[in-house]
């Protein structure tokens, strides 16, 4: 019996998606699969038969380690929505009868909270027509919010590169002794646990960020500007970190109370953008003072130079473990990661239902959020701090970061 499987990558991407491809290929490879195809572009690419053998592609050690360490995905991705069964049939059909035509036995899918909407989708209609094909969701995404798993990879080298760059950001605000304020934009539209990283600033060596808003409370614009008319009372200049995605009380986005550009993606997400603009404008308006906006945007999800070894490593395991349990007889499920310690770090892998698992978002807790709503408490902090740990630095040549990259032909 064949053993070809087939991998993909989907929505954002991270500085180690890719590690868990490597985990996929690799771990395939060593029990036996014959050919390991990988779909450019997510399932969106798989329709349009876009779909590469990886071997052709991963040829050497060397390889395999150049892609544990290149960020972004390297198969491309995508944000594509698989309509409900029911509504459209054929499509199902149509993604069966390439499975078949490529003698797929295993399907891996590397991604968020959307991506395990595709697989439970895919594999109910493997059960629906009696297809022993089996499908796995591998766990991918910098905003930490998929159920059920301790965290997400992908997290800890987003996490990592916030509270790095925030605790530069403040060394940089205290040259000059003049009224100002900076603002730093993170991403985060319904869950905080990137924006909480900026908490990991606060060190023996810096005083850290002085205020956190995160989109699980209200923002209450008003109460933000008395916070820092107060806080410009005892100190020159203010950092603040907030979530892309903090709305008010009436569930208005706070990026909407300016001019922006209204772009909405297949799964409805509106791209949030222009909220650290708008506050910073506010309080150089109200204060007098200098002002700047911070946007890390993309920076923070694919910033391979500040990769956490925790992270990277964490990130193949998932991928090795998904072909395993696959090659068993696993089907509709996604590997999760189980904190066993915090100290010491211990964590584990498991298998969870998918259908459980998808459109299901994780939030920070409340109780992890301080009280006045500024910032966030010891025990987030303790729950982030492992997963920054130690460093797995690029390949350098002349230079720079070595990365491996797809020839455009497969594009």
């Amino acid at each position: 019996m064949s053993k070809n499987v087939i991998v993909g990558q989907s929505g954002g991407p991270t500085s180690v998606i890719n590690s868990s491809l490597a985990g996929v290929f690799k771990t395939a490879k060593d029990l036996g699969a014959d050919t390991v195809y990988g779909m450019r572009n997510g399932i969106q690419g798989f329709l349009e038969k876009r779909i590469v053998d990886m071997s052709e592609k991963i040829r050497t050690d060397l390889d395999l380690e150049l892609l544990k360490r290149t960020p972004s995905a390297f198969l491309g991705s995508c944000r594509y929505k698989l309509p409900e069964i029911n509504d459209n049939r054929e499509l199902y059909d149509k993604i069966f009868d390439i499975l078949k035509e490529y003698d797929i036995t295993a399907f891996f899918y590397i991604g968020g909270n959307d991506s395990m909407d595709t697989i439970k989708k895919l594999s109910d209609y493997a059960i629906l027509i009696n297809s022993p094909i089996r499908f796995m969701g591998v766990p991918k995404t910098i905003d930490n919010d998929l159920a059920v798993t301790d965290h997400t990879p992908g997290y800890g080298s987003a996490a990592k590169y916030i509270a790095s760059v925030s605790k530069e950001i403040i060394r940089d605000g205290l040259v000059y002794d003049i009224k100002q304020i900076t603002v730093i934009e993170i991403m985060g539209r319904n869950a905080g646990w990137l924006t909480g990283a900026a908490a990991l600033a606060s060190c023996e060596d810096c005083e850290g960020v002085d205020l956190i808003y995160l989109p699980e409370l209200p923002f209450d614009v008003d109460a933000f500007v008395e916070k820092v008319g107060e806080l410009f009372q005892k100190k020159n200049s203010i950092v603040v970190a907030v979530s892309e995605g903090i709305k008010t009380a009436d569930d208005k986005y706070i990026f909407e109370l300016t001019e922006h550009t209204e772009y909405v993606d297949s799964f409805g997400h509106k791209q949030l953008s222009g909220t650290a603009r708008y506050l910073a404008t506010l309080i150089s308006e109200k204060f007098n003072c200098k002002s700047r906006a911070i946007e890390l945007s993309t920076l923070q999800r694919c910033a391979g130079h500040m990769t956490s070894r925790v992270d990277i490593t964490e990130a193949y395991q998932v991928g090795g473990s998904a072909v395993k349990a696959a090659f068993e007889g696993e089907t509709a499920k996604m590997v999760i990661l189980k904190r066993v310690s915090s100290d010491p770090y211990i964590c584990t892998t498991d298998l969870y239902d998918v259908h459980k698992i998808a459109n299901v978002e994780k939030k920070v807790p409340l109780e992890w959020i301080t009280e006045n709503g500024t910032n966030v408490s010891e025990d987030f902090v303790n729950y982030i701090r492992p997963l920054i740990q130690a460093e797995l630095t690029p390949i350098m040549i002349t230079g720079q970061p070595r990365h491996i990259v797809i020839d455009r032909e497969s594009l």
